[in-house]
């Protein structure tokens, strides 16, 4: 079990980005502007992340011009979004991923019980058939990188081509920082509430 406290890669801080880093994060400005507008009264959620990924501002500006398709123009539904990267990241364990984007999800229009739910995947009971073919979707990238042919049938019946390539790429967008995010140890914020240690039990099977 990866330890997410214990930073491999410190994050770097607004107060030590340099012009190269500044140009690096306008790649995905609702981001920058978020972070550089909370982060001294200690409310910036996401820093921590955004702030690892910008120690190689070459590799962040490539990354974050995606991330921001993803985030800001996704042809999805902001619900819809929120639906697969929650369980990617719970899929991929990914504590600090998650916890950030349950506020999200709470926001884009998910439910408590849907978050819950997800956790349990798409046969859990209380789906309607789109949602649990979006989950389905999710594992089938996350376990072997294709979506099942049934389940790409069904979804293209409702989703247009753009639609169907977004599902796609934003699992795969938050499978890189998934893995980003466990690999080089990124903290959560002091805004950031903790996992509950039963939730936390739940997603490494630790229960």
């Amino acid at each position: 079990m990866s330890n997410e406290s214990t930073p491999r890669i410190e994050p770097l801080l607004p107060s030590d980005w340099d012009a190269t880093v500044h140009d690096a994060v306008s790649a995905f400005p609702a981001s920058r502007d978020f972070v550089l507008n909370n982060w001294q009264s200690g409310d910036a959620r996401g820093m921590n992340g955004l702030g690892a990924i910008l120690n190689h501002p070459a590799l962040a500006k490539a990354f974050l011009t995606f991330n921001n398709h993803v985030a800001m123009t996704n042809t999805l539904s902001k619900r819809i979004c929120e639906l697969l990267i929650l369980r990617v990241s719970w899929l991929r364990r990914s504590e600090y991923e998650f916890q950030q984007h349950v506020i999200l999800g709470l926001r884009a229009g998910l439910t408590t019980d849907e978050i819950d739910r997800l956790q349990e995947g798409p046969q859990a009971e209380g789906w309607d058939a789109t949602d649990a073919d979006l989950l389905r979707a999710a594992d089938d990238l996350v376990s072997d990188a294709h979506v099942n042919q049934h389940t790409w049938a069904r979804l293209s019946q409702q989703f247009s081509t753009e639609q169907m390539m977004d599902i796609v790429f934003t699992v795969g967008c938050y499978e890189v920082l998934g893995m980003a995010f466990k690999s080089f140890g990124v903290p959560f914020e002091d805004s950031l509430e903790p996992m509950s240690e039963e939730v936390r039990a739940r997603m490494h099977n630790l229960s």
